[in-house]
């Protein structure tokens, strides 16, 4: 047996001593590996999972979730604030949408999308009493509504039930929740601080409660360019409206992954648009 004697007689085996030359390549080989391995501080909000800041969106979805990093994006403060949505709306609705998307309902089953407005007003009454009126649009019933509307504190108000349809968005409104803003464009809510977090905050919500998609959090503008838009009306297949338009819902969803990401969300794929040949 090959070694040699310890201090307590014991035999002890032969220690092997590497070149000098070859030492400091290994040590200079571990280096280069801990530099390149993302140092992250768990728990942190400031540090999201692996660095997620860097790297694809398949590399940050995979890091959180070999983590097993659980979603943590915290429900904002919701009012309760709700308009008539009684037993002769639901059947308005209803046979709204057997003429618009082929199935008589008005429960809201299966959401994917969540479409963000502006009411093109300046007061939180004004939205609220036209979605409370119910009163005719565009020659059917029922009228407008939205979930949510955020006023220009940032308060946000839920006017329906998650599980009920409200009609904000032609094509969508059989899967897509409607969350309006107090505001007469884009730039006044992006620019309004306190409006503009508590959309991101409520979004992220929504997205995390539902496990929705970032790339279907889009603007009215963006309807008809949405896998999800379906429309059985010809003469209405076309219509959408301005709000939120494509550049500004750009900016708006590279900030919701940012948060996304700082709260351990799943964002899924890149947006996929289809040509609505409108």
């Amino acid at each position: 047996m090959t070694g040699r004697v310890g201090t307590s007689g014991a035999v002890s085996p032969a220690r092997r001593v590497l070149p000098l030359p070859t030492a400091l390549a290994l040590v200079a080989a571990v280096i280069v590996a801990l530099s390149a391995t993302p140092q992250v501080a768990f728990g942190s909000p400031a540090a999201p999972a692996f660095a997620a800041h860097r790297g694809s969106t398949a590399t940050r979805e995979a890091a959180i979730r070999a983590a097993s990093l659980t979603p943590d994006a915290p429900k904002p403060h919701i009012v309760w604030k709700p308009i008539p949505f009684g037993t002769r709306r639901r059947n308005q609705m209803a046979a709204y949408s057997k003429r618009h998307y082929g199935t008589a309902a008005w429960k809201l089953t299966d959401p994917k999308v969540i479409v963000e407005h502006f009411t093109g007003g300046s007061s939180l009454a004004s939205a609220w009493y036209t979605f409370a009126s119910d009163a005719e649009h565009l020659g059917e019933y029922p009228g407008t509504c939205a979930h949510f509307i955020i006023d220009t504190d940032g308060t946000i108000y839920q006017l329906v039930p998650l599980w009920i349809r409200c009609r904000h968005a032609m094509g969508m409104n059989w899967t897509a929740f409607g969350i309006e803003h107090v505001g007469r464009s884009d730039a006044a809510v992006m620019g309004n601080a306190r409006e503009i977090a508590s959309s991101y905050a409520l979004t992220l919500w929504l997205v995390q409660r539902f496990h929705l998609q970032v790339r279907n959090v889009i603007g009215h503008a963006e309807t008809l360019m949405s896998l999800y838009h379906v429309e059985h009306v010809a003469a209405d297949r076309c219509q959408t409206h301005s709000d939120f338009s494509h550049a500004d819902m750009r900016t708006y969803r590279s900030h919701l992954k940012r948060l996304a990401y700082r709260h351990h969300v799943p964002v899924g794929p890149p947006p996929v648009w289809v040509d609505s040949a409108c």
